[in-house]
């Protein structure tokens, strides 16, 4: 008899597999937990109220642009000054598929509502927590800080805040409205709904956790995107926290960023603190 090909196992097999094993141990560690047992962070930055950013790896940097840039000549590094300059030369003109060689890994917790304008930038790679195959954490949502009004100059968009006391009212609502569904959500598990189902009812101020790996052009991108004015202001929290890691990374870069392609640094963000 022929030996039959062998066939490895797909992912939704092997996440099966894995929670199977954690539930008969009866481990009870949070999301967090489970992923941060993966890899320890290099660099980290707390936003909102329950999220953060982590920098769990990197690769290449300046140098690597500099190699890459040169290397149709079979040149590498000149020293810094000259080095500079190139990066400077290549921002200015927007030669950028040298900056596609520094690479960064993150792991992001941010509500929903935030990840999926995260996920609109296709040029990366994503990982995702699965709703499928954990449960979420109790209490996991976010709970914004003041409630804003439309802003008349940008329609989708918003600005300052309600009357102090009737927000107050309506934050409270939000609060019990959070805690009603996270109760829902446990009692449909707790009579056999399965997760995939019972997680339906959850809001869209839930935290997710993935993990994202971008290169440094498509990371500019990002910046230059969602820490720009007209940009949420929640993923422009998180958008600057991801400019203080590529400044610290990448300084070179970052400082031709700033000079050539992100010139406008007004984000609100100051003010709309201020404001409140």
């Amino acid at each position: 008899m022929s030996e039959q090909p062998h066939t490895p196992p797909d992912e939704g097999e092997i996440h099966a597999a894995e929670l199977a094993q954690t539930e008969e141990e009866g481990l009870k560690e949070t999301a967090e937990d489970r992923l941060s047992d993966l890899v320890e962070a290099v660099w980290e930055r707390k936003v909102l109220d329950r999220g953060f950013v982590r920098l769990v790896g990197h690769m290449g940097g300046d140098v690597a642009v500099v190699q890459s840039a040169r290397v149709s000549f079979g040149h590498g590094s000149k020293g810094e000054e000259k080095d500079r300059r190139l990066i400077d030369y290549l921002i200015k003109h927007h030669h950028e598929t040298p900056f596609e060689h520094a690479v960064f890994k993150f792991h992001v917790k941010c509500p929903i509502f935030v990840a999926r304008q995260w996920f609109r930038h296709r040029w990366a790679s994503y990982n995702e927590i699965s709703g499928r195959y954990t449960t979420f954490d109790e209490g996991e949502m976010h709970l914004p800080e003041v409630l804003r009004v439309p802003d008349r100059a940008n329609k989708q968009g918003s600005t300052g805040r309600i009357d102090p006391d009737v927000e107050k009212q309506l934050l409270a609502r939000m609060k019990e409205h959070q805690e009603t569904t996270w109760a829902l959500y446990e009692e449909l598990m707790g009579r056999g709904v399965a997760k995939e189902i019972a997680r339906e009812v959850l809001p869209l101020s839930l935290f997710t956790e993935f993990y994202w790996t971008v290169n440094a052009r498509s990371l500019m991108n990002f910046i230059r995107l969602r820490a720009e004015q007209h940009a949420q202001y929640e993923i422009r929290r998180y958008a600057l926290a991801l400019r203080d890691v590529f400044r610290e990374t990448m300084p070179w870069t970052y400082d031709a960023f700033l000079e050539h392609i992100w010139k406008d640094l007004s984000t609100g963000i100051e003010q709309q603190q201020a404001e409140r």
